[in-house]
């Protein structure tokens, strides 16, 4: 499988593509927290019990879950622009959908339909991956994967405003709107991405994927109604282990799978992926607890007696922390590089729920520790892209975004039903209602801060920034971080690629091929047209190169496996010369 631009160049990127690809990110997480400040209303609102109207939320989540991974290797297929537009068009279907019916069924459909919308978040971040100059990409990427937790957190004021004076109907009317004005703007200003992956979608491996995901998650989000020791959690929980083994196995078996495994397993990108899970944690506690704290009435002795509207805006700092962090991570980032900035977002996040166990007297400290969480959670979101971008090849850079994503939606999944049993089971119970307690609030913040403890830990496990970290994010680009891998390693091939003429060919893919005709490794040649590649192991390869404009050529090599680089030029068009 390999990554080649198309015939047709895209347009050069206009300044007004980054903040039109981060207010998609915004649009499509606004779904995650649109219902949020009816979530008690529901069962009446939808006249169903309140089992049934947790469907209403969980068929968003499930199916959020199911696309990111799926859309972001369809925009590697066919172009990352045409599958965001296609995933904004899904959750305009869905927002009306909900907006035409008070009944249980068609509103899961609709729900449904707009938790698809959320592979727009990694399709985002591989648009500007391809089409920005590396000096940008660093902050655009930081906007864009913190949009997750702007959007939840900004929807939380606005729909408590909505729901308060207007039908709660409104609330989808609005979601719609928003996202045909997302589609609008993305038509006229964002261009296609020029590069595209070879090969086929593998539809069994989404459909594999798909009911691995669904069977996990399922138990996770009802364990609570269910019971966690029921015949049907237990249930779900091990035919969701068998299928997803046997969808890796299915993975490991095919030439162009939904999801590298062999990618995926690098130390870099296991990693990152688990810490996402931890961040996905951390994020969705304080969205659980602080708004419900600020509506319990005073006379319980430490509810703080807030409207639904206030409640909202004493959060919303959260996601407005998240936004304007994103031009701090830039510039730490290229200072220190990913690790150390995911590091310090931990870190940050650490302070602010260890100081929250103290913060829970007044709306305004609800306020401070909402702002102090927010720069820690932007900060490492922001880190997140940045780190997988600099491990993987770029033909793969949708579907690693696509299932880093996943990671945190899982930890947002494991996290409501963690902290929805915790709040549960400390609850005061009093006239049939259960009123959450301070002590499941100060415990479930100390949940989330064991959840930022392990993601620390996982972190500083990453590589040494000194020899990858660093390099990735200062370019912010996967052709620096490959060539100054092989540059250290010293065991691989390089070179430059030039066209008939001698002249230096930038950004040409470069493609190394083992002896079963599989990838083992991709680069983009530098502005000067030297490229580097490691190589894995000892033995034949091909090495294939292409760029607009050249025909592609192809050159075999073999390298001893030793310390010592094989250098060799690519010229295009014409033949492979060594240096």
């Amino acid at each position: 499988m390999t990554h080649t631009p198309t015939e047709r160049p895209a347009r050069s990127a206009s300044g007004a593509v980054v903040p039109v690809l981060a207010f998609a990110g915004i649009v499509v997480a606004v779904m995650q927290t649109l219902l949020v400040p009816v979530i008690k209303d529901l069962p009446q609102l939808l006249d169903t019990s309140p089992s049934n109207a947790t469907w209403v939320l969980t068929s968003t989540l499930l199916s959020g879950a199911v696309a990111t991974p799926i859309m972001g290797r369809l925009g590697d297929l066919y172009g990352k622009r045409r599958m965001l537009i296609a995933s904004l068009a899904v959750m305009v279907a869905g927002a009306l959908v909900s907006a035409l019916t008070s009944t249980l069924l068609p509103m899961i459909v609709g729900r449904t339909l707009q938790g698809f919308a959320m592979g727009a978040i990694p399709l985002g971040i591989g648009l500007m991956r391809d089409m920005l100059p590396r000096e940008r990409l660093g902050s655009a990427m930081a906007l864009m994967s913190s949009s997750i937790g702007v959007g939840g957190g900004l929807a939380l004021p606005a729909a408590a405003l909505v729901a308060q004076h207007t039908d709660w109907h409104a609330l989808f009317y609005g979601a719609a709107g928003l996202g045909v004005l997302s589609i609008v703007l993305t038509l006229l200003t964002v261009p296609e991405s020029p590069m595209r992956a070879e090969g086929s979608f593998d539809l069994l491996g989404a459909l594999g994927l798909s009911a691995g995901l669904v069977l996990f998650l399922l138990p996770i989000t009802k364990g609570s109604d269910w019971g966690w020791t029921s015949a049907t959690t237990l249930g779900l929980f091990a035919a969701a282990l068998a299928v997803l083994l046997l969808w890796g196995v299915l993975e490991l078996r095919i030439a162009a799978p939904l999801v590298d495994l062999r990618t995926t397993a690098r130390r870099e990108v296991l990693l990152t992926n688990l810490a996402s899970i931890m961040v996905g944690v951390s994020f969705y506690v304080v969205s659980l607890v602080l708004p419900q704290l600020l509506q319990l009435p005073t006379a319980t002795g430490y509810g703080l007696g807030r409207s639904m509207v206030v409640a909202g805006l004493c959060v919303a700092p959260l996601g407005l922390t998240m936004m304007f962090t994103a031009p701090v991570y830039a510039r730490l980032s290229a200072r220190y590089g990913p690790k150390v900035t995911l590091i310090i977002g931990l870190l940050v996040i650490a302070i602010g729920y260890g100081g929250g166990l103290g913060l829970m007297d007044a709306a305004w400290q609800t306020v401070v520790t909402s702002v102090v969480l927010g720069a820690g959670i932007g900060l490492a979101y922001s880190s997140l892209p940045a780190l997988i971008v600099g491990a993987v090849p770029a033909s793969e850079t949708g579907a690693a975004n696509g299932l880093n994503t996943l990671m945190r939606s899982i930890g947002t999944s494991v996290s409501s039903a963690v902290i929805g049993m915790v709040l549960a089971n400390t609850a005061h119970h009093a006239g049939g209602l259960e009123i959450p307690t301070m002590h499941g609030f100060r415990v479930s913040f100390l949940i989330a801060t064991a959840a930022v403890a392990l993601g620390l830990v996982l972190a500083l496990c990453l590589p040494n920034p000194a020899r990858a970290a660093r390099p990735q994010l200062r370019a912010s680009s996967e052709e620096d971080a490959n060539l100054a891998r092989a540059t250290e390693a010293l065991r691989g091939f390089r070179g430059r690629v030039l066209d008939a003429g001698g002249a230096p060919v930038a950004r040409a893919k470069v493609t190394l091929i083992d002896r079963r005709g599989r990838q083992a490794g991709a680069t983009l040649s530098a502005a000067d047209g030297s490229y580097a590649l490691a190589v894995p192991a000892e033995g034949p390869y091909v090495l294939a190169a292409r760029a607009a404009g050249h025909g592609p050529r192809a050159s075999a090599a073999t390298h001893a496996g030793d310390d010592r680089p094989v250098d060799l030029d690519l010229s295009l068009p014409g033949e492979t010369v060594t240096a």
